[in-house]
């Protein structure tokens, strides 16, 4: 192959802002039943409406809700679980108006409307094993004050509810049992979040004051809380579930009588992720009796086949599938599941371990070959306290060109939002725009970054601001004297919380040429006032207890160190955000501008916390591009 040498950050590049904006949908929510795979897409072009869409073979995948459907849900205001299928009946969350529908499988007919109340939303649907009810987190906003969780059994027939569980600040994960006598479910009370401490909850349907603790009523043998998720049921006496017990996420069985949980391993890796939404599927049952389970270890995913011996250990076998984003469920005779695979972009598909799989929907049949695509290097690097930090570092990738002799690339920084999530591998136009035109990217897992266990996750407890920004520059620093590349043309990116990030590093280093926060928190006093339920005592653990901390949030807000920020800055930001509202993103560029620093905010209407329209994702693509073209003096090229 040919590749010609060309300056970095011009290369002609085949990622088009309208091909990464406008043609890729987001993915998301594989079921099956029977022989139908199901999934849902979210479609910029259709100004982020999400389409539930069917498949079976012999035919071509289907939307099976009309277009006047948007099937999400705002729950804890980032949604998940937005529906359910048993045999042919689906229940389905319709973001536009909140209510609740059910559709037939096949059927020519609208769907069913089963409860609408203004101010009432639902998720996290479960079917009763009878087919007659579905169990569901309900989220009401009609009274004053903060809204109020339930857990709600509705029925089928009439949209009828009763109320199942009350009291607890959050549910999630309702889940019946086989032959329905009991519900399981996952809660948890403020000042906690779902991954700091939780409880698993059961009890018998027929007397509805009969619930009790089944885990997570007290603390670990490490003296630590515990963070259980995904309950499934083995059969009618014990349960599966995800516990964070021995330091790591990973299975743990549960009997209905009580007693001690068993582990079914013992893995210092991470079998689960963080409660941010609903839906979340880290691991399924086999009829045979072994669990596939969807890992993460040293920041890096596999897969794992878990088959039960004589004891409580399991044998661990390895399984090659892709990168699956969820665990694969059984399909016929192997199984469905979405693949993210760092080299190719998402797509539902079907197949069977070690085999090529079959892919019945691609994100974005991509117009290029594999040498246009960067694939990741996990880069370990050092910390100021001698812990070893993660990265994924792509560097810059194209068939046609190369780095000129002499010249070292520029290289774009990233701060993943959560802060409690983490920088996976998998395939990412936000990555593969910038490789594609000549920039490296990192992509940090700063401390408090899930896949590492709870001890790298608590890092950040009491340290954000501090840990994650050191952990930052200092992956920067460790790729700048690499000789891999251009120490003087770095930059750094992030959004929501990894805006902060972003911000701070800029304050507290001159090692980044400039920096852009996408919808990014500025003032930590405000949002602890000002967010919504789920987050509202989130930065609790993360900061200090509000108000009792106020000093430290001031000093930890990117807000009061604009005097120290000399970098150019970019804000881009939603005007309906409800996480983190507009005032953050004007607030900062009003101080900034006050010391001189160039900051352009550009503000899209209709967004909300993460950008979902075709216009909205073109825009900000290019206006970022045109933004670093311009700091880094770089011949501006046509997108």
């Amino acid at each position: 192959m040919n590749r010609q040498p060309a300056p970095c950050g011009t290369w002609p590049s085949p990622v088009t802002a309208t091909l990464a904006a406008g043609k890729t949908v987001t993915l998301s929510g594989v079921s099956v039943s029977g022989e139908t795979v199901l999934w849902l897409e979210r479609r910029p072009a259709e100004k982020g409406r999400t389409a539930l869409v069917v498949w079976r073979e012999g035919a071509e995948p289907l939307d099976a809700t009309p277009p006047g459907v948007d099937v999400a849900t705002s729950v804890h205001e980032y949604g998940g679980g937005a529906f359910a299928v048993a045999g042919r009946t689906i229940v389905f969350s319709n973001r536009r108006d909140g209510g609740v529908y059910t559709l037939e499988l096949g059927g020519a007919a609208e769907p069913r409307r089963l409860v609408l109340a203004e101010g009432v939303r639902y998720a996290s649907f479960a079917f009763s094993p009878d087919g007659r009810r579905v169990y569901a987190v309900r989220e009401d906003h009609r009274g004053e004050g903060e809204p109020v969780d339930t857990l709600v059994a509705l029925s089928l027939l009439d949209g009828s509810g009763t109320v199942i569980a009350q009291g607890a600040d959050f549910y999630s994960t309702p889940t019946p049992s086989p032959d329905g006598s009991h519900l399981a479910w996952i809660e948890w009370d403020h000042p906690a979040m779902p991954w700091t401490r939780s409880r698993l909850c059961v009890m018998r349907l027929n007397d509805l004051r009969s619930g009790k603790i089944l885990a997570g009523g007290g603390v670990s043998s490490d003296g630590k809380p515990e963070s259980l998720t995904e309950p499934q049921w083995a059969d009618n006496h014990t349960l599966f579930a995800i516990s964070d017990r021995s330091g790591w996420w990973t299975l743990w069985r549960f009997a209905l009588a009580g007693g001690e949980p068993e582990p079914v391993c013992d893995l210092e890796a991470e079998i689960g992720q963080p409660h941010w939404v609903f839906g979340q599927r880290s691991y399924s049952l086999l009829p045979d009796g072994r669990i596939l389970a969807l890992a993460v270890k040293a920041g890096q995913t596999q897969m794992l086949l878990l088959t039960p011996g004589a004891s409580a250990d399991y044998d661990i076998t390895p399984v090659m599938m892709g990168l699956p984003e969820q665990c694969p469920i059984v399909f016929g005779g192997g199984f469905a599941w979405l693949d993210g695979s760092p080299d190719r972009a998402a797509s539902v598909v079907v197949g069977s371990p070690g085999q090529a799989p079959r892919v019945l929907r691609e994100a974005t049949p991509l117009p290029f070959g594999k040498d246009d695509i960067a694939l990741p290097e996990s880069v370990l690097f050092p910390l100021e306290d001698g812990t070893e930090g993660q990265a994924f570092f792509y560097p810059p990738t194209s068939a046609q060109c190369c780095v000129p002799e002499g010249e070292l690339p520029p290289m774009i920084v990233t701060a993943h939002g959560g802060p409690t999530a983490r920088a996976s591998e998998g395939f990412s136009f936000k990555v593969q725009w910038w490789t594609s035109r000549g920039f490296a990217v990192l992509d940090v897992n700063y401390s408090g970054s899930t896949g590492f266990g709870r001890a790298y996750r608590e890092r950040l407890d009491g340290q954000w601001g501090v840990r994650d920004v050191g952990d930052c520059i200092a992956a920067a620093s460790y790729m700048a004297v690499s000789g891999r590349v251009d120490p003087e043309r770095i930059v750094i990116r992030g959004s929501s919380a990894g805006g902060l990030t972003v911000l701070s590093a800029l304050a507290h280093s001159t090692l980044f040429a400039a920096g852009t926060s996408l919808y990014g928190v500025t003032d930590l006093r405000t949002l602890a006032e000002e967010t919504h339920k789920f987050e509202a005592r989130y930065l609790d653990s993360l900061v200090g207890p509000w108000p009792e901390a106020e000093e430290v949030y001031r000093e930890r807000s990117p807000l009061f160190m604009a005097d120290r920020i000399q970098a150019p800055v970019l804000f881009l930001q939603g005007l309906d955000d409800a996480v983190v509202p507009p005032e953050q993103a004007r607030s900062m560029v009003a101080a900034l501008k006050r010391n001189g620093v160039v900051c352009p905010l550009v503000e899209f209407e209709g967004e909300g916390h993460g950008f979902r329209g075709e216009e909205t994702l073109r825009q900000a693509f290019k206006i970022e591009l045109t933004f670093y073209e311009r700091v880094l003096g770089l011949k501006t090229v046509d997108v």
